[in-house]
């Protein structure tokens, strides 16, 4: 997760929402990614997105059944369904997030029952450096 919050604050820095996802296997991290959509005028660039991306490039193969996901903030909906199609094991995140996020809130996409796939989910690992600089980021734009 240490990772994970490195690259939050890389996405912070550049004026993106500061979240951090990085890809492991075996204990070695595949890649890391942060939040893009500004800097790449995409809205699906999460950071869990391109880490999701970046590892199934590298792996060379669209499954990724042996690896985890440590991200900083609870996935939305979106990352969900692509944390899912990708099968990852096991899923990590900091922070929850009551207004966004899809898995212990909102839509709830594990707990579905047409949910394909389910990972391990481990919540609150690093949570407060991450809500932390969560909140420092918006206090500053406002």
């Amino acid at each position: 997760m240490a990772q994970a919050l490195r690259h939050a604050q890389a996405s912070a820095k550049a004026g993106e929402v500061p979240v951090g996802a990085v890809v492991t296997r075996g204990g070695e991290i595949i890649c890391a990614a942060h939040n893009s959509p500004r800097a790449l005028h995409d809205p699906t660039a999460h950071a869990e997105m391109m880490a999701i991306r970046e590892a199934a490039r590298i792996l060379g193969q669209e499954r990724l059944e042996d690896c985890e996901l440590w991200v900083t903030l609870e996935p939305c909906a979106m990352c969900a369904g692509a944390i899912v199609h990708a099968r990852f094991a096991k899923l990590y995140y900091g922070a929850s997030d009551p207004k966004g996020g899809a898995v212990e809130h909102g839509a709830r996409v594990f707990d579905q029952p047409t949910c394909l796939h389910k990972p391990e989910i481990y919540a609150g690992i690093g949570e407060e450096p991450a809500a932390e600089m969560l909140r420092n980021f918006f206090r500053e734009r406002r």
